[in-house]
């Protein structure tokens, strides 16, 4: 073999060791290279703090029914307060005169009349109350670290306007069917006569003063609320569970009981303008709450837009605590229910 092919015979044999040194590196490399995790996503995009929307909205369903059959009663004697002038009548000008007349004319049942329409909307109305509010606050950024005042009120606002679609309806035909010598036999009854008589814009003659009313209510409430969980928590945070019991009672019946006084004027308009025309009650040309307003007024005079303040922050102050209470109280059984599922 000459010397020129035995120089090229070495040349082609380095250069084949040299490409099998390469790819044995890079296939070294390939192995140490870590592979990336799996994209988390099924619970960790359809749940925000541990639960589902569905879940938020069974806790806030709950939560609803409880606290308006508890306080039924109370709310049976502020809307017979509101209505006292504009039916005529003088026999529940008190807190304790509307009782025992209602008790001794009427039986204790009186006290729970209408009470079926309560349950068929406090229930969803309360289940789209607080699931939007859930969404609306996590996106606000409500949930992160610090107070966040106006992303809570802001999402108060949002889930009031959304739950009052939801509610009002059935709130009209509760009302008529609380004031006294109501005309209609029951819930069906009641129903079938306005659809018939009115239309189905009876069932809506409120909304705007309602959402005018609850979106400021709601905002305190909310707001307040939140602002002193997250004080109490950061106070004590190896003790929060036993203080949000506390939190529930206080900031929350406070919050309830300031909020309701401010709005009550706004609750008379809502009331008379939901219960025109029954049992000699007024009727108004126009659902505007300027006008409504102006009416009363002159009328019954400045202090007839504040009737039925006492039972209605006497409402709202025991029901604040029992809403949040039942509705926290559910949130953290369906966390626990969670949690166990994943182990």
């Amino acid at each position: 073999m000459s010397e020129a092919a035995t120089e090229l015979r070495e040349r082609l044999l380095r250069a084949r060791k040299s490409s099998q040194a390469s790819t044995s590196y890079g296939e070294r490399e390939r192995e140490q290279v870590p592979v990336s995790a799996p994209v988390q996503t099924s619970k960790e995009t359809a749940e925000f703090d541990g639960l589902g929307f569905g879940q938020y909205m069974l806790a806030g369903s709950i939560a609803g029914m409880v606290e308006h059959t508890a306080m039924f009663p109370v709310d049976t004697l502020k809307t017979r307060m509101q209505m006292l002038a504009s039916a005529g009548g003088s026999i529940h000008s008190t807190i304790g005169r509307a009782l025992v007349t209602i008790i001794k004319n009427e039986g204790p049942l009186g006290l729970y009349r209408g009470i079926g329409a309560m349950g068929l909307g406090a229930g969803p109305a309360h289940a789209v109350y607080f699931s939007v509010y859930e969404l609306a606050k996590e996106k606000l950024g409500g949930n992160e670290k610090g107070y966040h005042p106006l992303a809570h009120g802001l999402a108060g606002s949002m889930a009031t306007v959304a739950s009052d679609a939801v509610f009002t309806p059935m709130d009209v035909v509760k009302q008529r069917l609380q004031v006294r010598q109501s005309p209609y036999a029951g819930l069906t009854d009641c129903i079938k006569t306005m659809l018939r008589e009115e239309g189905v814009r009876a069932f809506y003659v409120s909304y705007r003063t309602t959402v005018i009313m609850n979106i400021p209510f709601t905002a305190v409430h909310f707001a307040s609320y939140e602002a002193a969980k997250k004080m109490l928590m950061e106070l004590s945070p190896g003790q929060a569970n036993e203080e949000s019991l506390l939190m529930h009672i206080t900031a929350g019946g406070a919050a309830g009981a300031l909020a309701s006084a401010v709005t009550t004027p706004l609750d008379v308009i809502k009331t008379r303008l939901q219960t025109q025309g029954i049992a000699g009650a007024e009727r108004f040309s126009s659902g505007s709450v300027l006008h409504v307003a102006k009416k009363i007024v002159r009328r019954e005079g400045p202090s007839a837009l504040l009737k039925g303040i006492r039972p209605r922050i006497l409402f709202h102050t025991p029901a604040a605590a029992i809403c949040w209470s039942t509705y926290e109280a559910g949130k953290s059984f369906l966390l626990r229910w969670n949690e166990g599922r994943n182990k």
